[in-house]
């Protein structure tokens, strides 16, 4: 389970495994007129969990792959185009008949977000379309600048939806096979409560580095103060639990360590929490402390809250960190 991760070589190449689709932003200002009218600013932009943790890492200097199911419709091939606009290698599989995942988001007037999803091709995602040479490094022989992937992320709804559960399984074994550290987020504190968490847990059994936000901390041990994530560590090898403005806190067998988080005016929260898994999983590769890994995922989220949308500006460069700044010790 998870330690120290020794610095590799090079840009480090991360699979993740997970959503891909496109968002309907609405941000509305007023609130939403049951059987009216209520106006919005609108937008378009590729969004599922997966793929917005995909563009981050691209943001923070990482080599991602992502592994996702998407239609065989316009939507898909949008969406692999943004994506591989902004630094993400797309490796999907295409389904003949469901449409690519949509999610109406509506962004209220302090930035907060309600979703209504609609899967498609990812409820249908499935282990044959989870390649082995992806997870091995195969695939990417030869692609100048990416080495073998070093490391796999996995976005919980895959697991929280028993028609992809098998893939997100296959996905884990696959990643343990080939010796790479894994880490996971639950995603869904709503689905953990309504499903029952006990499936979830046991499906993340042996996972290096869990991910959750507060809401889901409580759906795991029935509370949300980071300590009870303590009683999770017989499972996993490490917790880093988001508190949203309130900071972050890493959770391993040397005790519960915390950082603040700046405070910033909210655009949308929407794909914050992806983006703090980012900025986590891409300082721990480079060798970053407990407290470095978790100032990195914070920066990353407090980025992500600033604008509207799940994903990086693509107008933005991508940062390349060798460590995050201003943090002590683990």
């Amino acid at each position: 389970m998870m330690g120290t991760a020794p610095p590799g070589n090079g840009t480090p190449t991360v699979v993740v495994v997970g959503d891909a689709g496109l968002d309907v932003v609405a941000r509305h200002r007023d609130p939403l007129v049951t059987g009216g009218d209520t106006r919005a600013r609108i937008r378009m932009t590729a969004g599922g969990a997966g793929a917005n943790t995909a563009a981050w890492l691209a943001r923070e200097g990482v080599h991602p792959v992502l592994v996702a199911r998407v239609g065989d419709d316009a939507a898909g091939r949008q969406t692999e185009t943004e994506l591989e606009a902004a630094g993400v290698r797309c490796a999907f599989a295409v389904d003949p008949d469901e449409p690519t995942c949509c999610v109406i988001v509506l962004v209220d007037g302090t930035g907060q977000r309600t979703m209504v999803p609609d899967r498609g091709a990812n409820a249908r995602f499935s282990p044959s379309d989870v390649d082995p040479a992806v997870i091995d490094g195969t695939a990417l022989a030869g692609t100048p600048g990416w080495s073998a992937p070093r490391h796999l992320h996995l976005s919980g709804y895959v697991l929280l939806d028993a028609s992809s559960r098998d893939a997100g399984l296959a996905a884990l074994r696959g990643a343990r096979a080939a010796g790479l550290t894994t880490s996971v987020d639950p995603q869904a504190a709503v689905l953990l409560t309504r499903e029952g968490s006990e499936d979830f847990l046991e499906a993340v059994r042996g996972v290096d580095l869990l991910l959750p936000n507060q809401d889901e901390l409580l759906a795991l041990t029935g509370s949300a103060d980071p300590s009870s994530a303590e009683g999770l560590l017989d499972l996993v090898g490490a917790v880093a639990v988001t508190g949203g403005a309130e900071g972050a806190w890493w959770v391993d067998r040397d005790g519960v360590r915390g950082v603040p988080a700046p405070r910033v005016e909210c655009a949308d929260s929407t794909g914050a929490g992806d983006a703090f898994d980012a900025g986590v999983v891409a300082a721990w590769l480079r060798g970053a402390s407990a407290r470095e890994a978790l100032a990195a995922g914070v920066l990353a989220g407090t980025e992500a809250v600033r604008h509207v949308g799940a994903q990086p500006p693509s107008a933005t460069p991508p940062v390349i960190r060798s460590l995050p700044e201003a943090v002590g010790s683990a």
